[in-house]
């Protein structure tokens, strides 16, 4: 199955790389919630 895994991600480049940039958009979105809510919280505290 790597062999056909292989051959899908060359046949459709432009899939794989647009897939590849929304997973990393998404991670960038959570990261930037995750820290915006860690600096929510610790804000009340002394």
């Amino acid at each position: 199955w790597l062999r056909s895994a292989f051959r899908f991600a060359t046949d459709r480049n432009d899939f794989r790389r647009n897939l590849l940039l929304n997973l990393g958009l998404f991670a960038a979105g959570v990261w930037v919630a995750r820290n915006l809510t860690d600096i929510d919280l610790m804000a009340p505290q002394p």
